[in-house]
Formats: C-alpha cells, structure tokens, sequence
C-alpha cells in the first residue's frame, strides 16, 4: 500500500497556532495539544486581565489624589472632593486630578482651597 501525503490545510491551521504561542516555554511552544490549551488560556487571560488593569489604574489615581490631599490639609479628604468638584461643575476626571496631584501640586491646593472657600461662602449666605 502506498503513502498518502496528507493536505496542506491542517498544517496551515496548525502553523498560524504556532506563531501566536512561539515565545512560549517548553511544550507550551512544541506539542499542538498543548498550544491549542494555553493559545484559549492566553486570550482568556487577557480578557480578564484588561478590565482588573483599568481598575487597578483607577485605585492608583484615587490613592495619589488622596495622598496630595492630605498633605495640604488633615481635615480634607478624597470624598469630600470629589463631592464638591461635581457640586461646582468642575470637569477634572481622576486621571487629571491625579497628574496635577504628582507633578503641580500647588495647583492641586488651589483647586481645594477655591472649593472650601466657595463653600464658606455658600454656608455664610444661606445663615
């Protein structure tokens, strides 16, 4: 019986799976079972992993703003600005607040001090 070479379609298809696994170690690299397991692995992970980033970046931001915060002023604390910037209408995000809390911080107090004394301000007209 003679030999019958196979078709190129499957070694194609196995190829493409090879180089998105290429950098991997071990068999994860070498044995088409295991590539197929850590390729759907890989981009799960990745997909997870995507959204934990943006709320990891976010606990970031929050902590520099907090930090900057505290030491201007022991009494004011993250909360309490960021209730007060939607009162006043202030269009600064996190990420903003967070730069301008490392690189300015000057302008940071500022930004706290306008917001206590238009707050004074509002409670001293309503009494």
């Amino acid at each position: 019986m003679t030999r019958i070479r196979r078709g190129y379609i499957a070694r194609r298809r196995r190829t493409k799976i090879r180089l998105f696994t290429s950098s991997f170690r071990g068999t994860h690299s070498r044995l088409i079972r295991t590539i197929i397991q850590q390729k759907i692995r890989a981009l799960l992970s990745v997909h997870r992993d995507r959204d934990r980033q943006k709320r990891d970046g976010r606990c970031l931001w929050i902590t520099r703003i907090n930090g900057g915060i505290r030491q201007n002023k022991a009494s004011y604390s993250y909360s309490h600005l960021i209730k007060n910037l939607y009162k006043k209408r202030l269009l600064l995000n996190r990420k903003i607040l967070a730069q301008i809390a490392i690189l300015n911080r000057n302008c940071l107090y500022m930004i706290c001090n306008d917001i206590i004394k238009k707050k004074e301000i509002g409670k001293n007209s309503l009494e």
